[in-house]
């Protein structure tokens, strides 16, 4: 199933692996190439399935709306219809984890474990709207390079090497304006979801790069402490991309959450 037709749009996905699904969800402005060491390592246990969401990667190309962290949801409780997956163990990378909370909001009772990684449950502040905002006037006026250049610098540990910046760029490079617009808006106006860590009651992992100054680990530490049940890593040697800077750490904390989830099935 390399795509799938859903809410009126055409989702391109990568899943690798038999059993019970797991459900990984990109960050902006990225695609599911993302997680391919995560597929790579992880479908010996799990079902692991990689959308690119509405617009980005090799999903169907999106006009002016906003897109909303919800409607994103919406359509990955579709792709799980259509696998037949009354859960999932949800995982998502910063924008990602944005939309992994609307689909814990709006679907509590599909989601079988929940992964944060590099991300934070609460809104904008008005400063980050407005950086949003600015953004997208930046992407017009001076092109994606632009993005691709602040965001090589920010989102990576100094130490990531070349080949994981080339990963990163290639993505942001490759990304459509409309997508990237779209998004940007769809991440302003998202809610504040703090409430929806405390409801959470299934096993829960947070985890974040030792160097991440997007969400800083005092962040993740808020979040972990929020959840009934949570386990909280901090990992060296990375910044605000996590699984492609250390993804065997990664990988080792996932295996390790869906183990807490000992007889899921699909």
């Amino acid at each position: 199933m390399p795509y799938a037709e859903v809410n009126d749009t055409r989702l391109h996905i990568r899943q690798n692996g038999s059993g019970a699904v797991a459900l990984f969800i990109h960050g902006f402005p990225l695609d599911s190439t993302m997680w391919i060491e995560q597929l790579a390592d992880l479908g010996d246990v799990r079902r692991c399935i990689a959308p690119d969401l509405r617009g980005f990667g090799r999903s169907a190309p999106v006009t002016g709306a906003p897109l909303t962290m919800e409607r994103h949801a919406e359509d990955l409780a579709a792709v799980l219809d259509l696998v037949s997956a009354e859960q999932a163990d949800v995982i998502g990378l910063s924008m990602g984890g944005y939309v992994a909370l609307a689909f814990a909001d709006s679907y509590p009772d599909r989601v079988r474990s929940l992964a944060l990684i590099d991300t934070r449950a609460g809104a904008d502040a008005p400063e980050a709207k407005a950086g949003r905002d600015a953004m997208a006037v930046r992407l017009l006026d001076e092109g994606r390079a632009s993005i691709a250049d602040a965001m090589d610098t920010g989102l990576l540990s100094p130490d990531s090497g070349i080949a994981v910046r080339a990963r990163l760029r290639s993505m942001i490079e490759s990304c459509p304006y409309e997508t990237i617009v779209g998004a940007l808006a769809g991440m302003r106006d998202r809610p504040d979801r703090t409430a929806v860590l405390r409801a959470v009651s299934v096993p829960a992992a947070v985890i974040v790069g030792e160097q991440d100054a997007v969400t800083p680990p005092a962040e993740a530490e808020l979040m972990a402490a929020a959840f009934q049940d949570a386990t909280l890593t901090v990992v060296p040697g990375a910044g605000h991309m996590t699984p492609i800077e250390q993804p065997v750490a990664v990988n080792e904390v996932l295996r390790t959450l869906f183990a807490r989830t000992a007889g899921a099935t699909a």
